[in-house]
């Protein structure tokens, strides 16, 4: 499978892009007139450049506002072309792109823009050059690629062929299966992105908005699969413009792409697995079963502060590692990991973030495989030196540099704490109940906004779930962007909170923890006002709602009197579809801004209280202003 990429679809100078799509694996590029023009070398400077980086170029681009030109323009067109011969020849590449005119003086008419791609057919094969066609979702006659299928039909030239885009077909809600009857070998180029649905000008979206395929919401694994079902066998291309990918980091957008490319192209062969042999194998999509660890890293102190704080919680402290500086807390299913070591990945993490969780355990079906896909995709698998008796534990490098560990029930990884950790003479015995918690409901990663599209894309190509549309949250010093992400059993549930602003909470965390990381774990209860009466015995801190909030509950929902009473003394939020019912109060603010959620799910209630959030970060922020956060100390 040949992969390629547009130049423009990354930022920086064009020996930094070259640098970065080699790393990520593609084989070929795009070259864009505009880096081209940009670079200060010769021709054959950039051709021997691009080979030095071990890539080919696979299409020069763009050639604009070419056919159904009347004299004296039509002449000037083709003299244009003949220049732009001149320039591939140098740089050594046989294929340019013409995209459909939006020249205000272009002639319709299918014959007319057939006989100018035939004579340019004919000079381009007199050079050994191709030339293909495409149709842009906005152009002035040819907007269409069925249109276009039929200009180059009719041209019957073998060095005329069509260029596909996906973002051209998709956009304009053009059928992709009309796709299939196109014969393979008359495809010249197909070029690949995704974009959010938005209801707005066609160029102005595909200007600014396309992303890679899987970060958006268009049905380009359709419009791929019709693509291989003709027998295509060429380059597979991404084409992205997007405003947030031009001030991005080159190599993690490039690596971004390149994995969005293998993502979609497994899940063709999957579905049509006849018409995508060249794809490479990897294990499917990992199911998880849920959450089987969440690892704090800290220093002694700290941990004995971060143990006072999960004892509020009712969680009890049942076993320690045999050979390490960690400890197990338990409570129902959930088991917390607090790693004091001097030296290490998680020692590394505590002296970066600041007490923080540096790892999560998650329970799949098969960890090996789990990786295996993980790796096939582009992610860095994680191992450090093992201590005698400890297991060989799967792992990968998650968000901000953590990591991700796999336990299956196939293996004696399912042993892992029976194996790993010795029990606490005094400890609680395993299974305890304490306050009522019972599962990790969901886990918040806090983020910069520009790494949102790239661990959507991380979770959603190696693991079974799926993405809920975009929220905005409203902070009082400016939005965060929300996307939940949750396998189809509820057994894994993140919430990724993009920051734009350091004014707001998430952005305050990101800056004082230096970096992305978990800023809230929310923890899943039966009966959330007996887990509150049972916390606040305990000592636990809970975050203080406005009264207004309340009033404003009153209402939204026509609650039992005695129910908002309760909810009121308690500090407990509420939310409520048509599907069922939520429950939620937070702790106060820890350490760099870290926080706990105890929730409730009554019914099939699938938000996370979304509603409820502005008010949350509200009284949160009225906190740090009165009393800074509280540290671990």
């Amino acid at each position: 499978m040949k992969t390629s990429i547009a130049t423009v679809s990354i930022a920086g100078e064009l020996p930094e892009k070259l640098a970065a799509i080699a790393s990520a694996g593609f084989s070929g590029i795009e070259i864009f007139e505009q880096d081209f023009i940009a670079f200060d070398g010769t021709p054959r400077d950039v051709g021997a450049m691009v080979r030095d980086h071990g890539l080919d170029i696979t299409l020069f681009q763009p050639f604009r506002d070419f056919e159904g030109l009347p004299e004296p323009l039509r002449t000037r067109a083709f003299d244009r072309a003949e220049r732009k011969f001149d320039l591939m020849c140098e740089l050594g590449v046989d294929l340019i792109l013409i995209c459909s005119s939006l020249h205000p003086e272009a002639i319709g008419g299918i014959d007319r823009a057939a006989a100018d791609l035939a004579e340019l057919g004919e000079r381009a094969a007199k050079r050994g050059l191709r030339i293909g066609y495409e149709a842009l979702a906005w152009g002035r006659h040819v907007s269409d690629h069925r249109d276009a299928w039929e200009i180059v039909r009719r041209a019957d030239h073998p060095a005329v062929g069509l260029i596909l885009d996906s973002f051209h077909t998709l956009a304009r809600k053009i059928d992709p299966n009309t796709i299939r009857s196109i014969p393979g070998d008359r495809i010249a180029f197909v070029q690949l992105a995704d974009a959010p649905k938005i209801d707005m000008d066609l160029f102005y979206w595909s200007r600014h908005f396309r992303v890679m395929p899987g970060e958006g919401d268009l049905a380009v694994t359709d419009f791929m699969r019709a693509v291989m079902a003709t027998g295509y066998s060429g380059p597979l291309s991404l084409e992205i413009f997007n405003d947030q990918f031009r001030g991005g980091s080159p190599r993690a957008i490039a690596v971004d792409g390149h994995r969005s490319l293998l993502y979609l192209m497994d899940q063709v062969r999957r579905v049509e697995p006849a018409v995508a042999e060249a794809v490479p194998p990897m294990p499917p999509r990992v199911p998880v079963e849920g959450v089987e660890f969440i690892e704090f890293a800290a220093d002694d102190s700290e941990a004995a502060a971060l143990g006072q704080i999960l004892t509020t919680m009712g969680f009890s402290k049942v076993a320690r590692h045999i050979a390490r500086d960690v400890t197990l807390w338990r409570q129902g299913g959930i088991n917390i990991v607090v790693n004091t070591e001097l030296e290490g990945f998680a020692h590394a993490a505590y002296l970066t973030h600041g007490v923080s969780v540096c790892d999560i355990g998650l329970r799949v079906k098969d960890a090996a495989a789990t990786v295996e896909r993980a790796r096939a995709l582009g992610a860095t698998s994680f191992s450090q030196p093992r201590f005698e008796g400890e297991l060989d534990i799967p792992a990968i490098r998650g968000v901000g540099g953590g990591v991700m560990h796999f336990i299956d029930n196939e293996s004696e990884l399912a042993r892992v704490w029976e194996i790993e950790f010795q029990p606490l003479e005094h400890g609680a015995a395993l299974g305890n109940s304490g306050a009522g918690l019972t599962r990790v409901d969901h886990i918040a990663q806090t983020m910069n906004y520009e790494e949102m599209l790239t661990w959507t894309l991380f979770y959603t190509a190696i693991f079974d779930v799926t993405k809920a549309p975009m929220v905005d949250v409203v902070d009082p010093g400016g939005l965060v962007r929300s996307q939940a992400i949750e396998s189809a059993d509820a057994g894994l549930r993140l919430t990724l909170n993009g920051a734009e602003t350091h004014r707001t909470l998430a952005g305050r965390f990101i800056a004082e923890s230096f970096g992305s990381s978990v800023q809230h774990l929310a923890f899943a209860c039966s009966d959330i006002f007996a887990t509150a009466e049972a916390l606040l015995s305990g000592g636990f801190q809970v975050l203080p709602i406005s009264p207004n909030y309340y009033d404003d509950l009153a209402a939204r929902f026509d609650l039992p009197g005695d129910l908002l009473s309760r909810l009121k003394a308690a500090n407990i939020m509420f939310d409520a579809d048509g599907r069922g019912q939520f429950f939620q109060f937070y702790s106060r603010t820890y350490g760099e801004g870290m926080f706990f959620e105890i929730v409730q799910r009554r019914g099939d209630y699938r938000g996370y209280g979304a509603p409820n959030a502005p008010h949350r970060i509200a009284a949160q922020k009225r906190m740090l202003r009165n009393t800074s956060h509280t540290r671990w100390t």
